[in-house]
């Protein structure tokens, strides 16, 4: 029997691909698809809005590495490296007597097998740049410390989290963190499709649709079913590493965060699948659990993946950074945090150069018109393109921006997003109201406006 009073506790990410918030059963998904996570969240402490701040791969990555904007690293679109000399949070926890390690998808390295300088400071290593690429559903290829290709068997996910149970087996007895970077539910890229493990898309096909895909279609009737077939395979597999844990005694001293790295819109907001502001690509399933997140805690302010590096540091009793541009969850789950952010800030890239925030109610998003989205982090100009009011409207289906009712809700939302900007590090920009358009609904006063 491991004993583990008065160490360290361990810390384990389990980081899924492109997982929309809705495929829990926590949000109102009656498949049935999260039953694990569902039970987690409610034991532990859910944070029920929580949203990426980079909505594609790689950058949401550097972000939840660093704790850092994407245009802060530099790692704005796919394809760019973490710059050399970037800490990450396998260095803060390796300084503070960890063994780390990382399992999955990486997609910050720029090159395949990823040499050691690029692995951002991870010890143990069984990895792809691009997993998507150098695998497929019933054919994972990773690379190990040695840059040797290593073929797990079993379907991808049941592979990696083999490995992953693994490596927790033979670490027990030191204080480790350990990421876990699935792809699914991401689709296969040469694809263009969401292979499920065999039989899995069958259990789906004319179930349940959100609300925004039914109304606008895209590829979801020809994906969801296979979706959520990878969504339930990765439930059952976190519930596997849960057994895990509770049959090696360190359950009770491991700290475990499950998140995505953004969310999927099924082509109904752009040509693909996510770089969009609205709620199917930002939002995402979020639960912490272990030491310091037990009680069944509900968190109702709207938390960033930017928020969630200081967090797991801070869970751990390791000192924050200063330069993290995030902010600890540990004061607010103590009561300590009287100023919470009430909006949540996103960047977007390689569909255009975007920039949005979203309070409880409200959706404001403004583009750039003129700059290219895969090589342009910023710009000097924007022009508003959406405003939502997520209250009566929560799919984002009627675009109010324009709008002579909405103009001062949109005023007080450019005032949010600009203040967001400098925090984030961004010149300021100036921001062109939106083309005016006839009065057709009721005024919405400032107040409600600051809601």
């Amino acid at each position: 029997m491991n004993t583990t009073e008065n160490r360290q506790p361990n810390v384990i990410v389990f980081f899924t691909d492109q997982q929309r918030w809705d495929t829990s059963g926590l949000h109102g998904n009656p498949l049935g698809l999260m039953p694990n996570f569902d039970r987690t969240a409610l034991r532990g402490t859910h944070l029920t809005r929580s949203f990426t701040c980079q909505p594609v791969c790689g950058p949401a990555r550097s972000c939840l590495q660093t704790g850092k904007y994407a245009t802060t690293t530099g790692c704005f679109v796919n394809g760019i490296p973490l710059p050399e000399g970037t800490k990450t949070l396998a260095h803060h926890f390796k300084e503070a007597g960890y063994r780390t390690g990382y399992i999955g998808k990486w997609h910050l390295a720029k090159e395949e097998p990823v040499s050691e300088p690029k692995r951002g400071g991870y010890e143990h290593w069984l990895a792809a740049d691009v997993l998507e690429f150098s695998s497929d559903s019933y054919d994972t290829v990773v690379y190990n410390n040695d840059n040797q290709a290593v073929k797990l068997p079993g379907y991808r996910v049941d592979a990696m989290t083999d490995a992953a149970i693994r490596y927790i087996d033979e670490h027990q007895q030191d204080p480790f963190y350990l990421f876990i970077s699935f792809l699914e539910p991401h689709h296969q890229n040469h694809l263009d499709d969401y292979p499920a493990p065999d039989g899995y898309r069958e259990r789906y096909t004319g179930g349940w649709i959100p609300p925004d895909l039914a109304a606008l279609g895209g590829s979801t009737y020809q994906h969801i079913a296979g979706y959520y077939g990878m969504v339930k395979r990765l439930d059952e597999a976190f519930g596997r590493m849960l057994d895990a844990l509770k049959s090696l005694h360190l359950d009770e001293n491991t700290i475990i965060l499950f998140t995505s790295d953004h969310g999927c819109h099924f082509k109904t907001r752009n040509a693909e699948y996510k770089r969009s502001a609205h709620d199917a690509s930002i939002r995402v399933p979020t639960l912490l659990a272990g030491p310091g997140f037990q009680g069944g805690r509900q968190v109702q302010e709207l938390v960033s993946l930017i928020d969630l590096p200081p967090t797991l540091l801070d869970a751990a009793g390791i000192s924050v950074p200063e330069d993290m541009q995030g902010r600890s969850l540990m004061p607010l789950l103590r009561g300590e945090e009287k100023h919470w952010p009430e909006e949540t800030f996103v960047q977007i890239s390689e569909s255009d150069v975007s920039r949005a925030v979203r309070t409880q109610r409200w959706k404001y998003v403004v583009t750039a018109p003129d700059k290219d989205s895969f090589t342009d982090a910023g710009s000097s100009h924007y022009v508003e393109s959406h405003l939502y009011d997520l209250q009566s409207d929560p799919y984002e289906l009627n675009n109010l921006i324009g709008i002579e009712s909405h103009h001062e809700v949109a005023q007080v939302m450019r005032e949010r997003l600009l203040r967001r900007m400098g925090e984030a590090g961004e010149s300021l920009p100036v921001i062109e109201p939106a083309a005016s358009l006839p009065a057709g609904q009721r005024k919405v006063s400032r107040a409600e406006a600051l809601s």
